[in-house]
């Protein structure tokens, strides 16, 4: 959704643009971006977009306080409205662009034009790192699928009190995290969950108050980018030990370096998405023999797990991380991988009264 709030500009008598209600460095952006479309339109020339290449690891600096994040000059490509190839994304970052200064609801605006959320998603992704202006400047709240739970109360932009209580029910997490205030929480500790399954049945056990206040967050897989801004906002709030508590295998590891470290793709937002301070909990490889864990409960590596980690284990801040290499060198040497609910086969109940209250304890994180 985008604020309707609207003020007129005009463009050398060329055209009447209503913009939302934005800073005067987004609209300085947004204006220089015009300017040169209509300038090359003036010289009878094809206009050009230039686009940082947000998918290349050569554009990408690793620092251990921050995360991933992409280098001041990076290389870029050029989306061209004369070439074939080209044409339809720059009409569709035109397309974008245009909806951002007056529409409300962007994918379904056009949806034969887009064809799916997830395209919109990446346009607005490069639309904002073209702008060098966070996404949520641009007055775009994406719809959240993430959850929240525990010790912890805030109130929204409009006035609306929130209390996450640890009951049956989480709260989805908000859609406009940079507007929420008034933060209050006696939680101990943050607890990242990989899945809603066990999200849910941390709940039911109630988790939360039963070893210590806590706060608990999902993003129910790979975390949208609501979620990771909750979990930094809780961070800079609270400055609380935060935990991750996710599946031993190659994308459960994936999932929690993107909470903490960030993601390729997004590097360009790093401070404001990471949390380079997120501890490694669980489910570690060596936890699997550590508890006498039957491996016909396990699960065989497909070739894409292989790969993944593989991948996952070149990069570089595997290389600041000596106990994770040696938890990815044994899940890599066994070549299984186990979820969490594999700790079931012991109790029922074994990864709330057992697992994690031993854990939490005596330190048994990296």
């Amino acid at each position: 959704m985008i604020k309707t709030q609207h003020r007129t500009r005009f463009y050398h008598m060329i055209c009447i643009i209503k913009f939302p209600c934005f800073s005067s460095e987004v609209l300085e952006a947004i204006e220089n971006v015009i300017q040169d479309v209509l300038q090359s339109l003036a010289q009878k020339k094809a206009p050009v977009l230039t686009l940082a290449n947000r998918s290349d690891w050569r554009n990408i600096e690793f620092k251990d306080s921050v995360g991933l994040q992409m280098i001041p000059h990076c290389a870029t490509k050029q989306i061209r409205s004369d070439c074939p190839r080209s044409a339809p994304k720059f009409g569709k970052l035109k397309a974008v662009q245009s909806r951002i200064l007056g529409f409300s609801y962007i994918y379904y605006s056009d949806t034969l034009l887009f064809g799916s959320q997830s395209v919109v998603d990446n346009i607005i992704n490069d639309i904002s790192c073209m702008l060098k202006i966070p996404r949520r400047s641009l007055h775009i709240l994406s719809t959240t699928k993430g959850f929240v739970a525990g010790n912890l109360s805030y109130t929204e932009e409009d006035g609306t009190k929130v209390n996450c209580t640890c009951t049956a029910t989480a709260v989805t997490v908000p859609s406009n995290v940079q507007g929420i205030k008034n933060l209050i929480s006696h939680a101990k500790f943050i607890l990242i969950v990989e899945k809603d399954a066990t999200f849910q049945r941390l709940l039911d056990d109630d988790f939360c108050s039963k070893l210590s206040p806590c706060i608990m967050i999902t993003g129910r897989g790979v975390p949208d980018l609501n979620t990771r801004l909750l979990v930094r906002k809780l961070w800079d709030s609270f400055q609380i030990p935060i935990f991750a508590l996710m599946d031993a295998d190659p994308h459960g590891v994936e999932i929690m370096c993107i909470y903490k470290y960030g993601s390729v793709s997004m590097s360009f937002e790093a401070h404001h998405l990471t949390v380079p301070s997120i501890k490694w909990l669980g489910l570690l490889p060596s936890d699997l023999e550590r508890l006498n864990i039957h491996k016909d409960v396990l699960i065989p590596f497909t070739k894409q797990d292989q790969n993944k980690l593989a991948s996952i284990q070149k990069r570089p801040y595997i290389a600041c991380q000596p106990m994770w290499k040696k938890e990815l060198e044994i899940m890599a040497a066994s070549k299984l991988k186990a979820e969490i609910q594999v700790l079931t086969s012991l109790s029922s109940d074994y990864l709330s009264r057992v697992y994690l209250p031993n854990k939490l304890q005596f330190g048994g994180w990296l």
